[in-house]
């Protein structure tokens, strides 16, 4: 298998998906406080609860903790002449091969929560699908858009 792609996206991403991951599980946790009250109100069996309780341990752990963790380590991405590589996944390692030549435009994202931390991503579009570089610092999400939308213009002035 070819090496994995150099280029990680910034460590401050850990942060942001982890708030992302405690917003998660305050909605979880509210679900859990609504099915406990109609197990209540509707004389449901009692032993739900505790389960309940587990559940919304387990997904806050998960969401604040592991996902972030796993994602950032797993998270590359590199940028050649005439290519985009991206590697990301949490349990299937999934690497990707953008070419320059099939790309039609790239933005940049960025959210409140990203905002605040001075985080952007990049959006590469091409005629099928859509790849996104998240979490990256704005200047280098921006210099990495720049760049890309440069090589675009010198592979397709070479055709």
């Amino acid at each position: 298998m070819l090496t994995s792609p150099e280029k990680r996206i910034s460590p401050k991403a850990l942060k942001v998906w982890k708030i992302y991951g405690a917003i998660l599980s305050f909605i979880v946790f509210a679900l859990s406080i609504a099915a406990t009250v109609a197990i209540f109100l509707l004389d449901l069996p009692k032993w739900i609860i505790p389960i309940l309780v587990v559940v919304d341990i387990c997904f806050l752990l998960t969401a604040v903790f592991f996902v972030p963790k796993i994602r950032w380590e797993r998270w590359r991405y590199e940028l050649r002449e005439q290519e985009i590589e991206l590697q990301h996944g949490l349990f299937v390692l999934k690497r990707t091969l953008i070419p320059i030549i099939r790309v039609q435009h790239v933005d940049t994202n960025q959210g409140p929560i990203m905002k605040k931390y001075r985080l952007a991503s990049v959006v590469i579009s091409s005629a099928a699908t859509t790849h996104e570089i998240p979490a990256l610092d704005e200047d280098e999400a921006e210099e990495l858009r720049k760049t890309i939308s440069y090589l675009v213009r010198v592979v397709r002035e070479d055709v």
